[in-house]
C-alpha cells in the first residue's frame, strides 16, 4: 500500500542536491516503494530559492527540469487553505512559524496525510493537527 508523504521545501531540496548534507537520507527514503510524494506547489518558490543562493540561475534551472521530469505534479492551495495556513500561524504567534510550513500543516489535515518528509524538526513537532495526534517527521 503506498503511503501518501508530504514533502517540505528543505526535503525537496536536499533530494535534488547532492552537495546537501541530508541528500543521502532523502534518497533513502525515497528508495521506498510504498513512498507516494506529494508536493505542494508552495515550495516551489522557496526550493528555488534555496537553489538560486547556492548556484544562480543555472542551478534553478537544473532543478526544475529535473523536477519536471520527475513526474509528480505539486498539489495547489485553494482559498480555504491559506484561511487554515492563517489559522495556524496564529494558533503558534511565539513559535514563529513560516507560512509554507503552515501550509503544509494545512494541507496535511485537508489532505489527511499524517506524514511529512522534512528535515525541520522544530516547528513541525510543535503543531497539533486536528485530524490525528501528531504528525510523523520522515526521515
Amino acid at each position: 500500500m503506498t503511503r501518501k508523504i508530504l514533502i517540505d521545501s528543505n526535503f525537496l531540496y536536499s533530494l535534488y542536491n547532492p552537495a546537501d548534507g541530508n541528500y543521502q537520507s532523502s534518497q533513502e527514503l525515497t528508495t521506498n516503494p510504498n513512498f507516494s510524494p506529494m508536493i505542494p506547489e508552495i515550495t516551489m518558490p522557496e526550493v528555488s530559492f534555496l537553489f538560486a543562493r547556492k548556484g544562480g540561475v543555472p542551478a534553478v534551472a537544473r532543478f526544475l527540469i529535473q523536477f519536471a521530469k520527475a513526474g509528480n505534479a505539486p498539489i495547489p492551495m485553494n482559498l480555504t487553505d491559506f484561511q487554515r495556513a492563517g489559522e495556524i500561524m496564529a494558533t503558534y504567534p511565539r513559535a514563529e512559524l513560516d507560512f509554507v510550513d503552515c501550509a503544509i500543516m494545512d494541507l496535511s489535515e485537508r489532505l489527511n496525510i499524517t506524514a511529512i518528509a522534512t528535515h525541520d524538526r522544530r516547528d513541525f513537532s510543535i503543531f497539533r493537527p486536528k485530524h490525528c495526534d501528531y504528525l510523523e517527521l520522515l526521515p
